[in-house]
Formats: C-alpha cells, structure tokens, sequence
C-alpha cells in the first residue's frame, strides 16, 4: 500500500464508506488467493477496531476479494461478541472461506469465535504468529488488535494471512484431535 493511498482511505474512514461487497465479475482473478480458494473474507470489529477495520476493508477489495462487512459501522461504543460471532457465523455457513476480527486486543474476540463449533481463530501479531496459525493450525478467523498495529503493518499481516497454506501431513492429526476434543465437549 503506497502512502498517497492513505489520504483517501481516512476520508472514506470519516465519510462512513460502507462498501461491502464487490460483485464476482469485478473480482480480478490474479490478486485473489485462489491456491486455497479464498475469495469470500467476512470481516468485523468493534468500536475499537472500526478505523482498522475500514482499512482492511479497502485493502481487500483492492486485492480482489469479495469483502463481507458485518459491522460495526462507526465508533459508537458496541459490545465485540455480537460482531465476532456474526464473522463466525460467515465462516462455518460456508458464506466465507475466512473471517477477520478486530478489536483493541483480539484477545476477547479470539475466545468469542473460538466458542462456534468448527472455528479456529487465531490471535496473531506478528509474522510468525501469523504463518504458524495458517500453516499448523488451519485457522479460519484471524483475531487482531487493531490499534496495536500501523495500517501498513496490518495489510501487511491480513495479506500473509490469506495467502499462507495450511501445510498438512502430520498437522492433520492435531487438526483432527483438536476438533474431537470440540465435538466431546460441544
């Protein structure tokens, strides 16, 4: 992301820009993941993650994906479980490949999405979190803090993120025991 880009992302930020959703035929096929078949990233915050949150949003669409935003739409005080568990939702109906979450920590929305059968969100912060959540843990939401990261680091991360691999072979049997202890306790 150049830095001529961030003016226009602030005025769409304070503007209250809600575009959502990017139509299939305007998706470029040659910025989408399409090695995991990524295409649809539902993505939420609350109040505290709002600002990034919309710059995700751009970001995303301007890679070509298809961006489902299910809120919150301001800064006005929410509660961040309405919206993790609406990303969630998003996720394991199949609506979304991926979902995104961002609050002030990611701690709290990390444990909210954490409680839908057949989530794994991860709370990342860094480069190696990131790889590692994809790579061993197939995750399938990202947790943030949105307001612990620059906007260019952030794109930087949600980036990786979506193009990093789940690797397989032996982390297929953790996968699996991880969602057995799920299904037990359920």
């Amino acid at each position: 992301m150049s830095d001529a880009s961030f003016p226009r992302i602030v005025r769409n930020v304070v503007s209250g820009l809600h575009t959502v959703d990017v139509s299939p035929k305007e998706v470029p096929s040659d910025t989408v993941n399409g090695r995991d078949h990524v295409v649809r990233v539902a993505i939420g915050a609350d109040h505290g993650g709002f600002e990034a949150k919309e710059i995700l949003k751009e970001y995303l669409i301007k890679l070509g994906y298809r961006v489902y935003d299910v809120g919150t739409f301001s800064k006005e005080s929410v509660d961040y479980p309405d919206f993790a568990v609406k990303v969630a939702q998003k996720v394991v109906s199949g609506e979304c490949e991926r979902g995104i979450m961002i609050d002030g920590a990611g701690i709290g929305s990390c444990m909210v999405c954490n409680k839908v059968r057949g989530i794994r969100a991860a709370l990342c912060y860094d480069r190696k979190t990131i790889i590692n959540s994809r790579e061993h843990n197939n995750a399938n939401v990202l947790t943030l803090g949105g307001p612990l990261h620059p906007p260019e680091e952030l794109c930087e991360l949600v980036k990786l993120w979506l193009e990093t691999r789940f690797a397989g072979g032996r982390h297929w049997i953790r996968i699996n025991k991880m969602m057995a202890v799920e299904r037990r306790n359920g």
